[in-house]
């Protein structure tokens, strides 16, 4: 079975730090451009960051750039996304999706996705 399994999410207050994982089953994680979604209640999904099936090109949402680094260890089939700074705002349920092709900000265009991990930030 296909699976994209996240994990690492918790309470922090601000300016803390978190690293998610996104671990894959039954899929080469190597094979897909990986993205990092986050939705807060009441508020619209936002694609977060993504990286190429190289690791070579990286993108991220102007809302996190500076503060979070995505990476990926290919070996171990699994997509990291470091979190540092963190802010209240940054309140939400993350998840990973994989994808064919380049990096789009659009997750219905995700072939898989996971069932998220819940980061809450709050002193």
């Amino acid at each position: 079975q296909l699976q994209l399994v996240e994990s690492g999410g918790g309470l922090v207050q601000p300016g803390g730090s978190l690293r998610l994982s996104c671990a894959a089953s039954g899929l080469t994680l190597p094979y897909y451009t990986i993205g990092w979604f986050r939705q807060a209640p009441g508020k619209e999904r936002e694609g977060v960051s993504c990286i190429s099936r190289s690791g070579g090109t990286t993108n991220y949402s102007d809302s996190v750039k500076g503060r979070f680094t995505i990476s990926r260890d290919n070996a171990k089939n699994t997509v990291y996304l470091q979190m540092n700074s963190l802010k209240p705002e940054d309140t939400a349920a993350y998840y990973c999706a994989a994808r064919y092709g380049s990096c789009s900000g659009d997750v219905f265009t995700y072939n898989y996705r996971g069932q998220g991990t819940q980061v809450t930030v709050s002193s």
